[in-house]
């Protein structure tokens, strides 16, 4: 059964920016591309790399370690050597929080 968890506030993840944050029992980032807000898996699934220390662009989130981009969209990588998708969150906003359905 999932649940609404308040992840932070807006202020907190600024256009460009990604933010990660530890639940009971996930690790998810979030990122704001251009005012749209994402919640992903924070870890890599290649590398298990955090990718909140990677790069954020257009084309979604690069992982630091070995340079696999993940869409943010669907969580799906774009290049090698990451072939297993991230898992992906619905994010809603209420009243300047941001909060991810786990």
């Amino acid at each position: 059964m999932s649940q609404w968890i308040k992840a932070c506030s807006l202020d907190q993840v600024k256009d460009g920016q990604m933010f990660g944050f530890h639940t009971d029992d996930k690790k998810i980032l979030l990122a704001n591309l251009k005012g749209n807000i994402r919640a992903t898996d924070l870890i890599c699934t290649h590398a298990e790399a955090d990718l909140s220390t990677g790069f954020l662009s257009e084309e979604g989130v690069r992982c630091p370690l070995h340079l696999s981009v993940f869409n943010l969209e669907d969580g799906k990588p774009q290049n090698l050597p990451a072939e297993i998708p991230l898992k992906t969150y619905n994010v809603k906003i209420e009243q300047n929080e941001v909060y991810v359905e786990v």
